[in-house]
């Protein structure tokens, strides 16, 4: 099965309010449905991020089959259930538990919810186009708009074991393989195979590293630069922790500003990313390009 996106991140928290300040100041619509904590970005899904009340702790990451049908048929390929989900949305789920024991929720059949649109400024006007004539710019003081779950980073145990779990059930396609000075490989970006559609440049990074096995971050596309240095702005003015940034990624390129959350969980804002196509194939990058910036604040473990 080739799926399509990620759907969203699952996490616990003993304040359900305290998460729900940082999730609304990070640019996320909350909501509460059957006592869990939901956050909503711009686009029609249902939710991208989900807190339920217990310990700190990342619990899943979601991913989007392309459709009802698929996921049955992946269901059976693995002998295992499709359940109806109860979270907002309903549609249908699958569970899979990864070879580092991440609990992993395929999901199908949700319901769309009404898309919102960004609060838009009036365009830019950089040295080769001016597309803001007779109007003047105000960003205004305000959080970042977060449109949609781009992708997620998971600490592995044995790179190349959960590369080819998470190839062989899902059709990942390798964007940029980090490879070390003696050979070995120690993880991968890798991208949707969405054919001749363009897609991320990473979905999903899985990384075997002196970190461990565990979760990295979770990254959200915002609306563009000016959306990512207000939220910037705001979430300092809210006494958040900033993480790192602002800078330009050189795999992947995005701009990007990474936060944590009040315990401690990574969430980055991102913005004009590079897309790919099935065609453009794989490359491999060392371990320098992999904590390297284009321009901004160096990675605060490479420093």
């Amino acid at each position: 099965m080739r799926i399509i996106d990620v759907a969203h991140v699952r996490f616990t928290a003993p304040d359900l309010d305290l998460m729900e300040r940082f999730i609304s100041d990070f640019g996320m619509a909350p909501f509460r449905d059957a006592g869990s904590l939901y956050g909503r970005g711009l686009t029609s899904s249902a939710y991208l991020h989900v807190t339920d009340l217990g310990e700190p702790a990342f619990r899943a990451l979601g991913l989007m089959a392309p459709s009802l049908e698929e996921l049955r048929e992946f269901a059976n390929r693995y002998e295992c259930e499709v359940t109806p989900s109860s979270r907002p949305g309903g549609g249908w789920v699958v569970e899979q538990t990864d070879p580092d024991g991440y609990l992993i929720e395929i999901v199908a059949g949700q319901a769309q919810v009404e898309r919102r649109e960004p609060s838009r400024d009036v365009g830019w006007n950089d040295a080769i186009a001016k597309s803001r004539i007779r109007a003047v710019k105000r960003v205004g003081n305000r959080p970042s708009q977060v449109v949609r779950m781009g992708h997620c980073v998971l600490g592995v145990s044995d790179f190349r074991r959960s590369e080819q779990w998470y190839k062989e059930r899902f059709g990942f396609i390798t964007s940029d393989e980090i490879v070390l000075p003696d050979g070995k490989s120690i993880g991968a970006f890798l991208r949707c195979d969405r054919g001749d559609e363009p897609t991320d440049h990473h979905s999903l990074f899985l990384i075997q590293g002196i970190r461990g096995v565990g979760f990295n971050h979770a990254a959200f596309e915002i609306v563009d630069a000016d959306d990512l240095f207000a939220g910037h702005e705001w979430l300092s003015g809210a006494g958040w922790k900033p993480h790192w940034g602002i800078g330009r990624h050189l795999l992947g390129s995005q701009i990007f500003d990474y936060w944590r959350d009040p315990w401690g969980h990574a969430l980055e804002h991102w913005t004009d990313g590079d897309l790919l196509v099935a065609a453009d194939g794989s490359r491999t990058a060392s371990l320098v390009e992999l904590t390297s910036v284009q321009w901004g604040h160096q990675a605060p473990h490479a420093a």
